[in-house]
């Protein structure tokens, strides 16, 4: 073993010394990307074997094969769509242990876990000053089970603590309050890590934090002590150079890089940001570049520690001796960028020139599709807008913005574009511009603070006057929770006249049927665009030449440019009302909650009380039966296809967690158990109830399935018959026939959201693996952690290059003799009397995912390990 704990300079406190460790021959240690210093110190403090302590310190150098990288987290950080989930595991899990006459008690996190209710609420009431208390009314009316449950989550588990709703959003409360950057542990100091249940959970690299979002069935595993093995990490570094122009913004700077990201692919590597162009980007600035990771497909994307880093943290209300810390801390090891340092050693280095940001939009379909403007603050749609004929006899025509949402923890934590769309908005206001009626206009920050300096500002109130009223500090439309359009009048336009209408938020994700499903197309924009388009009501106006409006007072034409602040009056408003009061006054009541939370009945006792008749909450089905010893894992033979699509399938696509259609199977299902279609809510809140979820796998109304023909949706058809029926009723087909089942897809399979019931829901309906051209990182570890084995094509083998229609019958050979990582196997399609053989590589990464599919999954893995 290597013992490098020393005390720190100055402190009472111990540390894992990175600079002793380079003393002691382990490499050059101070040339390494801050990511991998983080990793390396994680190792020296975890006992890890030397070898891989010492292949780690010799990064970018090739490891040795026994070499590996666990990765425990400090903490964990839940919101209540994936935290509800979780806990339902963990409950189930203790039922299990006290089924099997062992100590329950054995199932308890081991490290710090913080819970964030976000994404519950719903815009159903906007525009006028009551909707923030109407809409957290019927969020309560709604969910009150689930909060429940959470509640009694909190008093069951250690180490467990939940941010009632109406606080914030997860991110944004992890960056202002949760996160410390420095961790203080049994008198040690170490580096503040995390992993989330969500994918945003980057967003804290923006302030030197590692981690990254995971699906729940890991963080359950990390919160129970099991570490993620990591592959030795590529790490790529961003060198950023100059500053933004006027009239670009942070959110620009975040659909630009985006862009550029994704051509250079850096999907399951490491973003590491350096040059001299990082001291004009803020830690808000750079929280927005970091919370859009998932996007480019990175798994981090982090910032050193560095003078922003510190006036951030005072400026939030951070204690002063933390301040001491981190710079301490941070400093002895290495951590901390002084701007004339050398640049760290990276795989491989990309120039971002900050002073070529262009004012930007993106969509309408997908983050990276990045459209440019032309002028200050205007934007030009691509050629021919959305490409369907008007319809002059409705007011709500091809184009028309029904929804604009100032929305999403990626923007609404940076005051700069906050205070943007305000001083727009003031501006505007002073013309005489309104909002269209058929746009539906809402405010939901992801933390108090920004409503207390907008109110400070003055700048709440013309917000309000041009309908953006505060409707809730949660998610909202970012993930779906749009609620219903303007007016019935509206959807009944869109419905009847089959119109392409648009959506444009402050958002992070505009994925098909995301966002509303009577919306077309899909855009994210800085907050100050967004109350743009709203003004303008149409996605089909040249903002950069078109005319917004005429002034009430002069009867002139108002054109974007009148209306867009300066940067220095930007600055100005922020120097003057942001301020650390503000930030010390909302977090010292976080966890108080409401009158709603405060008089809540919630369950009591080590072990959760199941309901039979709860549409909520149901025990899951995962460890039925478990025995002490897994089955062998055998050969697939005679699968059969259930689900066959293209390039770019979301989580979105394979788990919606927007609203449930009555004639889905999932809202069948409802409604038999005397729900109203009023009272469904949606698939995200539905999350603990496998009886919904499985029903609602593929249940995305845009879900192109290719075996379903023209049909879009929840459809396929079962073979040999070839009936159209339901996926979900194809399964429970197959089931009954004793037919396992594949999924086929194309490039970038599974991305988006961490949504672990996009694993979960193709695990309980019998696909028992998925053939793809690629995978999206957290997506895929999902399916490992379900027992679903992933494998990935050939390179440049696909379904189409194959001749693959969906109606094979399928062979997978090679698993019988051992499941190995990085394993190619043998495929059979036969078709008839056509046979296709093809070979497939299983994208299992290493030994500890072995083991899980071995063991049925993560979950099965470690119930076993606790029972013994």
């Amino acid at each position: 073993m290597i013992d490098v704990r020393r005390r720190l300079p100055g402190t009472e406190l111990d540390h894992w010394s990175l600079p002793e460790a380079e003393r002691a021959g382990l490499g050059a240690i101070g040339r390494l990307p801050v990511t991998v210093k983080i990793l390396l110190e994680m190792l020296l403090r975890g006992g890890v074997s030397e070898v891989s302590v010492r292949a780690l310190a010799r990064w970018p150098e090739a490891p040795p094969a026994e070499a590996e990288v666990p990765y425990l987290p400090a903490r964990v950080l839940l919101q209540d769509f994936t935290g509800v989930p979780a806990v339902v595991d963990l409950a189930a899990m203790r039922s299990a242990m006290q089924r099997a006459g062992r100590d329950a008690a054995r199932i308890d996190p081991r490290i710090p876990v913080d819970l964030v209710i976000d994404h519950s609420v719903q815009v159903d009431v906007f525009g006028n000053a009551q909707a923030y208390h109407a809409n957290i009314e019927r969020e309560y009316e709604r969910n009150g089970e689930r909060y429940a449950l959470l509640r009694w989550a909190q008093q069951a588990f250690g180490n467990f603590t939940v941010v009632p709703p109406g606080m914030g959003i997860c991110h944004q409360v992890n960056l202002e309050h949760l996160s410390r950057v420095v961790q203080v542990r049994d008198g040690v100091a170490l580096p503040d890590t995390l992993c989330g249940t969500d994918s945003h959970t980057t967003m804290v690299n923006g302030l030197g934090v590692l981690g990254w979002g995971v699906g729940g069935i890991e963080a359950e595993a990390a919160m129970l002590g099991q570490p993620m093995y990591l592959p030795t990490p590529v790490v790529v570094g961003v060198r950023v150079t100059n500053s933004l122009p006027a009239g670009a913004t942070a959110t620009d700077l975040v659909l630009t890089l985006t862009e550029m990201l994704r051509k250079h692919g850096v999907v399951e590597k490491f973003v590491e940001f350096c040059g001299d162009g990082l001291s004009s980007l803020t830690v808000a600035d750079r929280a927005t570049l970091s919370n859009m990771c998932p996007e480019y497909g990175a798994t981090s994307a982090l910032f050193p520690v560095d003078g922003q880093t510190l006036r951030y943290l005072e400026t939030t209300g951070r204690p002063r001796e933390l301040l001491e810390l981190v710079e301490r801390y941070c400093r002895e090891q290495g951590l901390f960028a002084a701007g004339d340092d050398a640049e760290p050693t990276f795989s491989r280095v990309i120039d971002l020139d900050l002073a070529k940001v262009e004012p930007s939009a993106a969509g309408p379909r997908r983050p990276q599709d990045r459209i440019r403007f032309n002028g200050e603050g205007g934007v030009r749609p691509p050629a021919g807008g959305v490409a369907v004929a008007e319809r002059p006899a409705v007011k709500v025509r091809n184009g028309s913005v029904v929804i604009a949402a100032i929305t999403s923890c990626t923007n609404t934590s940076n005051p700069s574009v906050m205070v943007a769309a305000g001083l727009l908005a003031r501006n505007a206001v002073a013309a005489g511009l309104e909002v269209p009626r058929h746009v539906k206009t809402s405010l939901a920050p992801g933390s108090r603070v920004v409503t207390d300096y907008l109110q400070r500002a003055g700048l709440q109130e013309p917000l309000e006057k041009l309908g953006f009223y505060l409707v809730g500090y949660g998610c909202t439309t970012c993930i779906g929770n749009s609620g219903p359009l303007a007016s019935p009048e509206v959807e009944a336009e869109v419905s009847d006249q089959d119109l392409a209408v648009v959506a444009v938020l402050s958002g992070n994700r505009n994925f098909e049927a995301r966002i509303h499903q009577l919306v077309r197309a899909s855009y994210l924009a800085s907050p100050p665009l967004v109350v743009a388009y709203a003004l303008a009501g149409t996605i089909r106006r040249d903002l950069t030449e078109d005319e917004l409006g005429h002034d009430a007072r002069t009867g002139k034409p108002v054109y974007l440019r009148d209306l867009w602040p300066s940067q220095e009056e930007v600055a100005e408003v922020i120097r003057e009302c942001v301020r650390q009061d503000m930030f010390q006054r909302e977090y010292a009541r976080i966890y108080e909650g409401d009158e709603h939370w405060q008089r809540m009945d919630a369950p009591t006792g080590a072990i959760y009380a199941w309901d039979p008749a709860s549409t909520y909450v149901q025990e899951p089905p995962y460890f039925e039966g478990l025995g002490r010893e897994p089955a062998p894992v055998r050969d697939i033979a005679g699968a059969r296809v259930l689900v066959m699509v293209g390039d770019s399938v979301t989580t979105d696509h394979i788990s919606p967690a927007g609203s449930i259609p009555a004639a889905s199977p999932a809202g069948k299902y409802l409604i038999a158990h005397g729900v109203d279609r009023a009272d469904f809510n949606t698939y995200g809140a539905r999350r603990g109830n496998h009886e919904v979820m499985m029903r609602g796998t593929f249940g995305n109304i845009r879900l192109r399935n290719e075996i379903a023909g023209d049909w879009e949706g929840y459809w396929t058809r079962h073979l040999p018959s070839g009936e159209e029926m339901t996926i979900y009723d194809a399964a429970m087909r197959y089931r009954e026939e004793g037919v396992p089942l594949l999924v086929i897809a194309g490039r970038e399979y599974g991305s988006g959201s961490s949504r672990d019931w996009a694993a979960k829901g193709p695990n309980l309906l019998g696909v028992h693996a998925v053939i793809a051209e690629s995978y999206e990182r957290i997506h895929r570890s999902n399916l490992v952690g379900m027992g679903v084995l992933p494998l990935q094509f050939a390179e440049g083998e696909g379904r189409r290059s194959l001749g693959l229609t969906g109606e094979e019958e399928l062979t997978i050979r090679g698993l019988e003799a051992g499941v190995h990582p990085h394993q190619e196997l043998e495929v059979e399609a036969r078709r008839g009397d056509e046979v296709v053989r093809f070979r497939v590589v299983s994208r299992v990464l290493n030994e500890t995912e072995v083991g899980y599919l071995r063991q049925g999954g993560v979950l099965p893995r470690v119930l076993r390990d606790l029972m013994d």
